[in-house]
């Protein structure tokens, strides 16, 4: 395809950046989907206090600025060649600014950050939230409405945004006094990426990113004035919610020398997905990163869970909506991360080795809780630990612990989303940097009972917004069309199991998850204060 934009007659590309929890990353994709040029940068995270979790928006901003620059140059093109921008960024990590100035009153405050965990605990156990409870038990009674019966289980979580921007508006008096004068912004950070890129022209969100929140009402398609008044934030202070593939505006010609229409805004787990072409009901992805990510395409209406799964936007273009419901894991590559710190490795790609030298874990247990345990055990008080050492454990014994607990925790979620949904899986695809473990890989597809594809690539945040991008230039025409551009798969077959769907496990991991799921009952409730 070619491009007339600026004068300038040549091939085109489409730009697409990451802003993950541990790098940001920039990919220049070609017609066939192909990367031509990439370029990547470390996020710093900050804990300046037991518990929380920042990063520094001037530090998000200049590494944005390095990779795009560097992925352009890698790739040996013009920036006038660049048809389009598209923006994948992690969820719930936001910021509050000066609307005038544009300057920020504080760091962004990580998804994994857990100050708000008492002031999220005070409001499950108040007044307010059992009348709550229990004007939605009676409306399920007369109803029989599933949505009744989940709001009527609902609890607060520190993982959503709500209560750390509570927190927020009760500990920074700049932002209260921006807020009564009317120049107070909140955006998570791709709304504030955007605000920069626009030079303050354009304060915005996608539905992807907003759902995400915890602030907004996917069933309503709006910011929820309800919870906003119960939890006294001010609405006005909210960014306006538009489609995912959505004209948000162009770069200003000051920042790339060149203006790039932003054509894609998207949360990255919801990215990830639409770069998998999970387009249909029953369709399944796994991102396997920091976290894990666990979603499935529940098609045009949002899922309601009483067991922790959160209903998702998936991706709104026009009046068509695709919804996800979501579990997660909050300690998956951090796991791993950590132990490479202590040495338990030097390097990420032995581990699956070290992992197969052992026949089992020499009865060695690892809980990946640093950040608590999300659905189904909902524990935001839970400890990460090891369990079940002995003088012969070997770190092959507690790699193998690790890695276990990281298929483990999929099986967990896995069950819960068959459990809750009732949709027949159509196909499970696995993404992340995590999933070039073939050890997690082979074991995650022995205890689902189930053939899991792994991509050639397995960075689909990138390539999903890119999707959305191109879809929105006509770059790309058909969702069709992006099925026929994926890779060649890695297919993981289940060697473990009798049958084939039915999740009937072998009898040698059977009392290996027993004694796995003992752990995790000693390692809840640990930091609960007495």
């Amino acid at each position: 395809m070619g491009s007339q934009r600026n004068g300038f007659k040549k091939e085109s590309f489409i730009l697409s950046v990451d802003v993950g929890t541990t790098t940001i990353k920039c990919h220049v994709y070609d017609k066939e989907a192909k990367i031509r040029g990439s370029c990547t940068t470390k996020v710093v995270p900050l804990y300046p206090e037991v518990g929380y979790v920042e990063m520094d928006p001037d530090a998000i901003w200049k590494g944005f600025i390095t990779v795009v620059k560097g992925a352009v140059q890698d790739s040996g093109i013009h920036l006038r060649q660049i048809e389009a921008l598209g923006l994948s960024t992690q969820r719930g990590t936001f910021t509050t600014w000066d609307r005038k100035t544009g300057v920020p009153f504080h760091n962004f405050i990580s998804w994994q950050d857990q100050r708000a965990t008492d002031l999220v605990k005070s409001w499950n156990r108040s007044c307010t939230m059992k009348a709550i409870h229990g004007v939605m038990k009676v409306l399920y009674f007369l109803t029989r409405q599933k949505r009744s019966l989940a709001a009527s289980l609902i609890v607060f979580s520190a993982q959503h945004v709500t209560f750390r921007l509570v927190w927020v508006l009760t500990h920074y008096k700049q932002v209260l006094q921006a807020v009564a004068e009317g120049n107070c912004c909140f955006g998570t950070i791709d709304t504030w990426i955007l605000f920069k890129l626009t030079k303050g022209l354009v304060h915005a969100t996608d539905y992807s990113n907003a759902s995400a929140t915890g602030i907004f009402d996917s069933y309503q398609m709006c910011w929820s004035g309800l919870l906003c008044s119960l939890v006294s934030l001010p609405l006005s202070i909210f960014p306006r919610v538009e489609n995912t593939g959505h004209d948000f505006g162009s770069t200003d010609p000051s920042i790339f020398g060149v203006s790039i229409p932003i054509m894609c805004v998207m949360a990255d787990q919801q990215a990830a997905m639409f770069g998998e072409c999970c387009f249909d009901v029953g369709d399944v992805k796994i991102t396997m990163g920091t976290g894990t990510f666990m979603n499935i395409n529940t098609g045009s209406k949002p899922h309601t869970s009483v067991a922790g799964l959160y209903p998702l936007v998936g991706w709104k273009f026009g009046s068509e909506v695709v919804y996800l419901a979501e579990g997660n894991a909050a300690d998956t590559g951090t796991a791993i991360k950590w132990a490479q710190e202590l040495e338990l490795f030097s390097d990420v790609q032995d581990t699956s080795a070290m992992a197969y030298s052992v026949k089992d874990s020499g009865g060695v247990c690892f809980v990946p809780s640093f950040s608590g345990l999300q659905a189904p055990l909902n524990d935001p008080k839970a400890c990460a630990s090891f369990m079940g050492l002995k003088p012969s454990t070997t770190k092959c014994h507690l790699v193998r612990a690790i890695l276990e607990s990281v298929a483990f925790r999929n099986k967990q979620l896995y069950e819960t989303m068959i459990r809750e949904t009732h949709i027949p899986i159509t196909k499970i695809r696995a993404d992340g940097g995590v999933s070039s473990n073939d050890f997690i890989m082979q074991l995650t597809a022995d205890l689902f009972g189930r053939k899991i594809a792994r991509p050639q690539h397995t960075e689909m945040s990138c390539r999903g917004a890119a999707f959305v991008a191109g879809l929105g230039t006509g770059f790309w025409r058909t969702q069709e069309e992006l099925k026929k551009l994926q890779s060649t798969d890695e297919l993981f077959t289940p060697q473990r199991v009798h049958k084939e769907g039915a999740g009937s496990l072998s009898p040698e991991y059977i009392p290996v998850l027993q004694s796995w799921e003992k752990a995790l009952l000693r390692s809840m409730n640990w930091y609960n204060k007495p």
